[in-house]
């Protein structure tokens, strides 16, 4: 049984419900959650505010900053552990499931270091003020954790809240929060004080909801679908609560006739099918210079009928979707697709040893997409890449444009020119030119335009978002 952890304790639920813990490679229950609700919300608010008040709030920067950096190792040394619970609790391959502890460390590491390095300025006056900024934080933070990159996400919202000087409440998803009770752990056997980091599991649309409109908290961060994100906004609203949102991607790759293919394929398959397309990132939309149309979407077939799918203990190169119902939305996907006669180029093939009742999807490569097809508008969130072509860079800039989200984009071409041009054209937080990516980036700052949200996360641009600013000006004649 997994408790809520408040205030450096396991506690138990008020309420007495549960909820079962399932193993996306088999669909089998393996554990329990607490079904958590308002009352333990409270709970979680208060313990966070009085060590705000009493202890958080006294330390200096520098001793924020060695907390996370002890706890940056403790996450290190506790890697092979944290890989396990991630990839049986999220279905992630080893790989990737490690890569999101590294990532978690690393988070920890640079708001670590950035802890004494947050300054306010000096600001030029009248003739006898002197006038002068700081950046001070919120107070307690409130942080809705989706399930695709539970660790990597708390790293970059946690990690920044907690060096600013706030104190957190945690919210994960039901689907996914092992790692995160984990890392809660681990946070106090490195020295933190009691509430700071506070974790309450439970359903969204109750402790969710209750976090969202506790009076109690400061700020808000919430990484999810558009439509909680309103949601999360609507009520954060009621009582002038800040939000930082960021909501999810239709992401173009734009690869026009001079690009280097040989690094541009395995690139953009990585990019769909990464943590099983479950990304907000991911690659989902590839827009071809008509020129190599065809011949890049046969290499691209290539490589896709070369993945393979299966149990997360394999480390294939995608392990299964989340839940049954993650499944049956890509499942509802591709059956649009094909009553639309949308052509298949090629698929993944998932293995003979995948258990039957595990949440499995081959990954997809569809052709000739129509743009205001749903499969090249909404955000599937599984391994399906969707093809198209245009014509000259008007055309691609008008089919990456052309969605309801602007998160992040992909340009491929060797012209200098090009490369600039089109990266002030194209509606998005991130734009990466012959890469994808960048390898994680945990310096540089995330977020989208549009409906992929507002606010930016990562890199030193975050702590911002986790301080308000007290301008002071003195008069001294």
């Amino acid at each position: 049984m997994q408790y809520h952890y408040i205030g450096n304790a396991s506690v138990p639920t008020e309420s007495g419900r549960t909820i079962p813990v399932l193993d996306p490679s088999d669909g089998q229950a393996f554990d329990e959650l607490q079904r958590g609700s308002p009352q333990d919300i409270d709970l979680a608010v208060r313990s966070a505010r009085e060590c705000q008040d009493s202890v958080w709030s006294k330390l200096s920067a520098a001793e924020r900053g060695r907390l996370l950096m002890r706890l940056s190792g403790s996450v290190l040394q506790h890697a092979d552990e944290l890989t396990a619970i991630e990839q049986r609790d999220c279905g992630k391959p080893t790989r990737q499931a490690r890569a999101d502890v590294l990532a978690l460390a690393r988070y920890f590491e640079f708001y670590a270091g950035a802890c004494d390095k947050l300054h306010g300025e000096t600001l030029p006056y009248q003739q006898g003020y002197s006038a002068l900024t700081w950046r001070e934080p919120h107070g307690v933070t409130g942080h809705i954790v989706p399930w695709n990159y539970p660790m990597q996400i708390l790293g970059r919202s946690v990690g920044a809240a907690l060096a600013a000087g706030n104190t957190c409440v945690v919210k994960p998803s039901e689907d996914a929060c092992l790692s995160v009770l984990r890392v809660a752990r681990l946070a106090t056997e490195a020295g933190f004080p009691a509430g700071a980091f506070n974790v309450v599991t439970g359903l969204g649309h109750e402790v969710g909801e209750a976090l969202a409109r506790h009076p109690g908290v400061d700020h808000l961060s919430f990484t999810g679908s558009p439509g909680v994100g309103t949601l999360i906004q609507q009520a954060a609203a009621e009582r002038h609560c800040p939000v930082t949102l960021e909501l999810g991607g239709k992401s173009p790759q734009i690869v026009f006739a001079d690009a280097d293919l040989d690094a541009a394929v395995p690139a953009i398959v990585n990019a769909i099918v990464q943590n099983a397309g479950q990304t907000c990132s991911a690659g989902s939309r590839v827009l071809i210079d008509s020129l190599i149309y065809e011949p890049l979407l046969e290499r691209l077939g290539q490589a896709f009928e070369a993945l393979r799918v299966g149990p997360a203990a394999m480390d294939l190169d995608l392990g299964p979707l989340i839940r049954a119902s993650q499944q049956q939305r890509v499942w509802d996907f591709l059956s649009d697709a094909q009553v639309a006669g949308i052509a298949v180029v090629a698929q993944g093939q998932i293995v003979e040893d995948a258990p039957d009742s595990g949440f499995y999807q081959a990954p997809t490569l569809l052709r000739d997409v129509p743009p205001e097809h749903r499969l090249a508008q909404e955000e599937i969130f599984g391994p399906v890449l969707c093809a198209m072509p245009f014509h000259d860079e008007d055309h691609a800039v008008q089919l990456a444009n052309g969605t309801a989200y602007g998160l992040v984009a992909g340009l491929w071409t060797r012209d200098g020119a090009r490369q600039l041009r089109l990266a002030r054209r194209l509606r998005c937080g991130q734009v990466f030119i012959n890469n994808y990516g960048a390898g994680g980036g945990v310096e540089l700052p995330f977020g989208g335009v549009k409906s992929s949200g507002h606010g930016r996360e990562k890199g030193f641009e975050a702590l911002y978002g986790f301080t308000t600013l007290k301008t002071v000006a003195i008069r001294h004649g």
